[in-house]
């Protein structure tokens, strides 16, 4: 029903400056519609007062208030949408305010600033089988029993173009090629053949790793803790499952994966070789669990998708100064420097 791709955008100050404005702009909800991000909150403002529409309520001007009553959110979004699907989106303004802006003069944060938890499992049997190969091991014969997940820190996102700090602890600094969907409607005990409804969309993600400090935690049977917990990145927005319909194959999304390190191409793969869909994470994640929207649910590594697995052969482990560009189609590229 909602075919778009969801952004979460600030004008910088110099652009604000531009227009005379006080003060940096707060984070708000937008779509994107050609070069252009249209907030929502002004757009259905010029609706209201255009097309004289009245609606069931106003929509949030944030992501995560968007998604606690998604269903009927996502309605009132796509008669807006459809509105203004012919205009010219550039030209038009609210009490002399563009509806709106360049993509170009924004930025763009993480879709979901401040998600409820995430859950990152280790859902890619080549990522799996290599990993533990590198170790001289073969799989745990309970990776094929039900996927497994750890909590990473929902607290520490980061947005496409934003630095990610190298923690002073590591030596071994890591970038996790994963796909990400966020929740949009609360569930328990949720059944696999029921869950993609409980999707709202998906969005790029790089789940940062401090390989010497995980490995450390990780011999105690806990873990990974500090290995993990300094950086996540999410971005750039958050594309709604309409618009991957022609790319789903059952519980699956032919969707290629790439991951480049200072524009040189080092890891491809495919969201489609998931040995555990999306659909079965969900299920495992909410048995006796309440999912609640604004959950982020994370596949784990694709295939190839991170240097633990590539080996130092193949590119040295992360320094200040490297651009981690990780991109999946559709969903668009995922950009930081490492400071």
């Amino acid at each position: 029903m909602l075919r778009l791709k969801l952004v979460t955008y600030s004008i910088p100050i110099d652009q604000l400056q531009v227009q005379g404005l006080p003060m940096e702009s707060e984070a708000r909800l937008g779509w994107l519609k050609d070069d252009f991000v249209v907030d929502v909150f002004l757009a259905q403002r010029w609706v209201s007062e255009q097309i004289e529409r009245v609606f069931p309520h106003t929509l949030p001007t944030d992501l995560f208030s968007f998604l606690q009553n998604w269903e009927a959110n996502q309605a009132v979004l796509q008669e807006i949408f459809m509105y203004l699907s012919t205009k010219d989106v550039s030209k038009l303004q609210v009490e002399g305010e563009e509806i709106a802006v360049p993509v170009n003069q924004v930025i763009l944060h993480a879709p979901l600033r401040n998600p409820r938890s995430i859950r990152d499992f280790y859902a890619f049997e080549q990522h799996v089988k290599t990993s533990f190969a590198r170790i001289g091991r073969k799989i745990p014969d309970v990776w094929y029993q039900f996927p497994v997940f750890y909590y990473a820190n929902p607290h520490t996102i980061y947005r496409t173009e934003e630095p990610v700090t190298r923690p002073k602890y590591t030596e071994q600094l890591d970038f996790e090629l994963e796909v990400a969907c966020i929740i949009g409607k609360r569930g328990k005990n949720i059944l696999a053949k029921e869950a993609i409804e409980y999707i709202a969309g998906f969005c790029v993600m790089n789940d940062w790793s401090a390989r010497d400090i995980q490995m450390l935690e990780m011999q105690v049977g806990l873990g990974p803790a500090k290995g993990k917990d300094f950086a996540t990145s999410l971005g750039p927005y958050l594309v709604t499952l309409d618009e991957l319909e022609d790319r789903r194959i059952g519980e699956h999304w032919d969707l290629e994966m790439m991951a480049r390190v200072n524009g040189v191409l080092l890891s491809k793969g495919n969201m489609k070789d998931l040995y555990y869909s999306f659909a079965q994470m969900i299920e495992r994640a909410s048995m006796e669990c309440e999912l609640l929207p604004g959950d982020i649910i994370g596949s784990g590594t694709v295939g190839s998708g991170c240097l633990l697995e590539l080996g130092t052969e193949v590119h040295r482990w992360l320094k200040p100064g490297d651009v981690v560009e990780l991109e999946i189609e559709r969903l668009g590229t995922l950009k930081n420097v490492v400071i």
